[in-house]
């Protein structure tokens, strides 16, 4: 079964981590997210804080601000509306990150939940690799770049010394006309 909706489009970046959110990790792997968390409570030895973190007020406002998460708590393209128990996050969210979201998959141990884990590691796999394209196109532009800078310099230096060349000759001085008288 694969997803409706890319999963690299649920990743974000919080604390220069990518990680996935509780809500969103939830609907991948066909649960509720009250029944995510708790499985988590339940192993929570399963999930240092390099697996999982709960944001912060700051954080979670944040990424509200930036549609990530509507005001009611839901993650961003998510569809229908939550009435009742839970329409106003109470707290911030969970986050986990490729570790965390596959440890999640372990507690959870759901067939939905199995076959999701893959498509949650390729997604993550992706967007390493995506990372890593981009980080070998910079150092090459900073090489280009850097190649210029030397360049420009020595293009200076040439125009310095053309540009007397280029200058119009001097005026020879003039013959004077007429007998010019020796005094030696």
């Amino acid at each position: 079964m694969k997803p409706k909706r890319s999963i690299e489009t649920l990743i974000c970046t919080v604390r220069r981590e990518r990680v996935i959110l509780a809500g969103d990790l939830a609907a991948v792997y066909g649960v509720e997210t009250r029944t995510l968390n708790q499985a988590v409570k339940r192993n929570v030895r399963r999930f240092p804080r390099d697996f999982m973190f709960q944001l912060s007020k700051g954080e979670f406002q944040t990424l509200r601000s930036q549609n990530v998460i509507f005001a009611d708590g839901r993650a961003a393209g998510r569809r229908g509306s939550k009435s009742g128990p839970g329409k106003h996050a109470k707290y911030p969210p969970y986050a986990f990150t490729e570790h965390g979201a596959i440890m999640t998959a372990m507690v959870l141990n759901s067939p939905q939940a199995v076959v999701m884990s893959v498509y949650v590691v390729r997604a993550f796999a992706r967007m390493r690799e995506r990372l890593a394209a981009d980080a070998v196109i910079f150092r090459r532009l900073a090489e280009i770049d850097k190649t210029l800078l030397e360049h420009d310099q020595a293009l200076r230096g040439i125009w310095a010394k053309l540009k007397p060349l280029l200058a119009p000759p001097a005026e020879p001085p003039r013959r004077r006309i007429g007998f010019i008288a020796d005094d030696a």
